[in-house]
């Protein structure tokens, strides 16, 4: 019994000690060696035969192995921690050379990042998590700026909700919008007509023909917001028309409310031919003053290729009087064409059916069409630049008379 554990005392100090003190395992040793020696006291007394040799070789074995797969089990898990540390500090190597890498990186991303077979394959992962982050974050900026947009139009309608409230504004807005129909449905009874020529739909695409409709829509809402407005006439339009659909599109329940007057008859129909009087650029005839017992017709139409005489000949086939606004009398005008818009047209005959004004009526047209105003009566100006002209030919006359005589005389002295 003594020489058996002297012998096992001395394995233990000769190989397996210094092993566990390598591998830090030294605290351990000690209850596995008594537990050792215990279990071969009790092999002794139950085999009863003390003079059985005992493999120590074996024993041996069995030691080493067992500490090694304790050893191996404690130390597999701070190799798997170190190489995972390892991994990140060349994830943050890379990322700060400037290649595609994570921001965020779980483990088990980083264990298939370890697991890659090659170097391209990292890298294509890594730019694969790098594409899926830049993504989300992107989702999430926009999410953020569209929840910021609708709290700022929540904020803006409860700023609008709260003017609403105001019965004062109510009040105004009420009175002055039944001030408007007021007006509008009298002139309607007593006013001047003023007539939309609505005859222009196959000589425009359908964009000009929106063009043209909204046009329309503010024309009206200036007359109906004027002191003295038009009754204003929609001559021409069909039923199931382009004007008629972007009309509808425009007013929508409004359109049936409106107070002008819609028909599809033509306005020679409607009204006597003397009393009207077709508006157009490409007329000869320059318009002096506002005829307040004449009925102005404006034709619909918005052309971006400008196609002059298209108005003046449908005018010239009813027999109807033309007239063109006297733009190069009183504006020194620029090269270009002469065409407004039907709004623009509309402010202009609104200020000379109020004031008769010219220079105020003319301030409507675009300020890029003209450089200024005329001060002077054009014929006058025309008269001083023939005199001017006159004045430079009859100088330069003289000095070509002046020296013919210089050069004829010297080649009398020559010969």
């Amino acid at each position: 019994m003594q020489s058996a554990n002297v012998l096992l005392r001395k394995i233990v100090k000769s190989s397996v000690l210094p092993f566990a003190t390598q591998h830090g395992m030294k605290k351990d040793l000690f209850p596995l060696s008594r537990t050792l020696s215990l279990s071969l006291c009790l092999k002794q007394d139950s085999s009863g035969s003390p003079s059985e040799k005992l493999d120590l070789d074996a024993w041996k074995k069995v030691m080493k192995s067992g500490l090694q797969e304790e050893v191996s089990e404690t130390v597999s898990e701070p190799k798997e921690l170190s190489t995972l540390a390892a991994a990140r500090e060349i994830l943050e190597m890379w990322r700060l050379a400037g290649r595609s890498v994570p921001e965020n990186i779980s483990e088990e991303q980083l264990k298939t990042f370890m697991e890659c077979p090659s170097k391209s394959a990292k890298k294509k992962y890594l730019k694969y998590l790098h594409l899926k982050e830049m993504y989300k974050r992107n989702d999430k900026r926009k999410m953020d700026e569209k929840r910021e947009r609708r709290l700022e139009t929540q904020k803006q309608a409860s700023e609008t909700d709260a003017i609403r409230k105001n019965s004062f504004v109510c009040l105004w807005a009420n009175c002055m919008d039944k001030a408007y129909s007021w007006r509008v449905a009298q002139s309607m009874i007593f006013g001047q007509p003023l007539i939309f020529d609505m005859s222009y739909e196959e000589e425009m695409s359908v964009r000009e023909v929106a063009n043209t409709v909204r046009q329309i829509v503010l024309s009206e809402g200036s007359n109906r917001r004027s002191v003295d407005p038009f009754h204003i006439h929609f001559c021409n339009l069909k039923e199931d028309s382009l004007y008629h659909k972007e009309f509808i599109k425009h007013y929508r329940e409004a359109w049936g409310k409106l107070l002008v007057t819609v028909t599809d008859q033509c306005y020679t129909d409607i009204f006597p031919k003397d009393k009207l009087i077709y508006l157009t650029a490409d007329s000869p005839k320059v318009m002096k003053t506002f005829d307040h017992d004449k009925i102005y017709i404006v034709g619909s139409m918005v052309d971006r290729s400008i196609k002059t005489g298209v108005s003046l000949a449908r005018a010239k086939r009813l027999g109807l009087e033309t007239a063109a606004l006297p733009l190069e009398k009183y504006l020194l005008w620029n090269s270009g064409a002469k065409n407004l818009t039907l709004d623009q047209m509309m402010h202009i005959l609104l200020t000379l059916k109020d004031t008769g004004d010219w220079k105020a009526a003319l301030e409507y047209v675009p300020k890029r069409k003209y450089c200024g105003f005329v001060s002077r009566p054009v014929h006058e100006l025309k008269k001083t630049l023939n005199l001017i002209n006159t004045l430079k030919l009859g100088k330069r006359q003289e000095a070509v008379r002046k020296q013919f005589a210089k050069n004829y005389s010297k080649k009398l002295m020559q010969k």
